[in-house]
């Protein structure tokens, strides 16, 4: 559960120059609520508590960023199609800004993996990230968000269309293929999600 210290009005009015509604707080010590993404934010004097099973998003919006960041997502898929999960790691020259992992239902691999590329995308987003350096071990996400692969599999298209929604929100990206390897962190925490089923 993130607890953001700031002025509680500042984190206020960039939620609402994102487009999310502001509610009353339930209690005389709560300032305002307001819910995105499966989370919720509750500010009370000098802080905003995020709460829910996936505050990333959330949080990333509270967040003051910018700049550059390094993304890292895998997916996996127990039976192919089976029991999904992602995996995403967001780094800055600071160190880890976000990471997280959570069970997408039943899918194909390379569906899986394409799952955390817009999930890490999104969270990246709301961090307010101008610049995205992706990395990835799924050598068909990133030849085929490059144009350098076909994308025939229909499912498989309007993912990567989404991908290419949400690149368009940063001044820059690039994406590159690495070894597993180099992906382990977002890889580790895909297949915790699974194990936790």
């Amino acid at each position: 559960m993130p607890v953001i210290e700031c002025d509680e009005s500042a984190a206020r009015e960039r939620l609402e120059a994102a487009g999310i509604e502001i509610e009353p707080g339930n209690t005389d010590h709560e300032r305002w609520r307001a819910h995105h993404a499966g989370a919720t934010a509750v500010a009370y004097e000098n802080k905003v508590v995020v709460q829910g099973e996936h505050p990333e998003r959330l949080a990333g919006l509270l967040r003051e960023s910018g700049g550059r960041a390094h993304v890292y997502f895998d997916g996996a898929s127990r039976g192919n199609p089976g029991p999904a999960a992602v995996g995403w790691v967001i780094l800055t020259g600071d160190g880890i800004v976000s990471e997280g992992n959570e069970r997408i239902g039943r899918a194909t691999n390379n569906r899986a993996e394409y799952e955390g590329l817009v999930t890490a995308l999104e969270v990246a987003a709301d961090h307010g990230f101008e610049e995205v350096r992706i990395r990835s071990d799924s050598e068909l996400v990133v030849k085929q968000l490059r144009g350098e692969w076909n994308t025939n599999d229909p499912d498989l298209r309007e993912r990567r269309v989404r991908a290419r929604e949400l690149l368009s929100e940063f001044d820059s990206w690039s994406i590159e293929h690495v070894p597993r390897a180099v992906n382990e962190r977002a890889d580790k925490l895909a297949n915790e999600a699974l194990d936790e089923a």
